[in-house]
């Protein structure tokens, strides 16, 4: 992990500035897997609309970079508080709701505030769209910046994700999931949970939807809150491995870079080829790719164990005194 932490650091010595956006894009569907990852992978509420959460960082960041005249980073910094408020507000009756009604609650949550959105004209833009400022510096200087801001954006939703895991609220959030109403039984506030979980979840999603934001300087209601961003996250938890740390990371790895490559080799086949890959991954690794490594680490150990038989020496040929 340190070895991986390292070049992903060094890499814009050695990437242009096409490299820099791809694993741009790879780090950014990687933190809003993440977030996926603490609702649908440790507490069981598939949250297919927490794409909500991104175009509501994305809109606020732009209204007061654009139209107040913020700082990127107080912009940011208010986006993400307001959708963590939003949680609060939304979070408790939804939550009570389970299984796919809740799902459905969400994707309703989040054609709700598109259309909120799309009719705020004098303070969204409506369907026109919102431009923000122009970041200084130059194509190459730009594409280094942003890499770094979605590059930290990863590794803090990774380490609030493996903190989360070892914490007293990721026990109490796996509880639910394994079996809600037996953790209810036995005392466990089980709203609170879900609505803390769903707050970090909604934090780490606006973050990165305001670092899109300003990465490309316009935004419309139809690319912010793009369900097909929701779809994308979830087959990246599934591969990857849900409730796991470094599950969503891998698996938007994997993901990212085969759709560059079926891109940039088959375009007029590249959904075809990608669809195709990516049923061939799931019929290896059905339950992603944590799966595969237990397979892997077994047979090694096989082999390991099999190294140490050939090379223990028999009662055959050990010497008579």
């Amino acid at each position: 992990m340190l070895l991986g932490a390292l070049l992903l650091l060094a890499a814009p010595l050695v990437l242009n500035a096409y490299g820099m956006r791809v694993l741009s894009g790879v780090f950014m569907i990687a933190v809003i897997a993440q977030g996926i990852n603490l609702m649908a992978g440790y507490t069981g509420y598939p949250a297919f609309g927490n794409v909500v959460f991104f175009g509501l960082g994305g809109y606020v960041t732009a209204i007061l970079m654009g139209k107040a005249g913020w700082a990127f980073g107080a912009a940011a910094s208010a986006a993400v508080l307001l959708s963590a408020l939003l949680v609060l507000v939304v979070g408790p009756p939804l939550l009570r709701l389970k299984g796919h009604y809740y799902a459905i609650a969400t994707l309703g949550l989040n054609e709700a505030m598109r259309e909120i959105v799309a009719n705020s004209t004098p303070l969204t833009g409506g369907g026109m769209g919102l431009s923000l400022p122009i970041p200084e510096g130059g194509p190459l200087f730009n594409a280094v910046r942003f890499y770094y801001l979605l590059l930290c954006s990863m590794f803090i939703a990774t380490w609030v994700v493996w903190e989360f895991d070892r914490r007293q609220i990721g026990l109490g959030c796996r509880a639910i999931r394994d079996n809600e109403d037996k953790a209810e039984a036995s005392g466990l506030h089980t709203t609170r949970y879900k609505t803390v979980a769903w707050t970090i979840s909604a934090s780490m999603t606006a973050m990165v939807g305001a670092v899109q934001a300003w990465w490309l300087t316009y935004i419309d209601p139809p690319s912010m809150f793009d369900m097909a961003l929701s779809v994308k996250a979830f087959v990246i938890l599934l591969l990857g491995g849900s409730g796991t740390v470094f599950g969503p990371v891998v698996g938007a790895f994997v993901v990212e870079l085969l759709a560059t490559l079926t891109w940039s080799h088959l375009l007029n086949w590249h959904l075809g080829a990608m669809g195709l890959l990516i049923i061939a991954i799931v019929l290896t690794f059905p339950d992603g790719f944590k799966t595969g490594t237990r397979h892997v680490d077994g047979r090694w150990s096989w082999l390991k164990a099999w190294w140490t038989r050939a090379g223990t020496p028999t009662s055959s040929d050990k010497k008579l005194p």
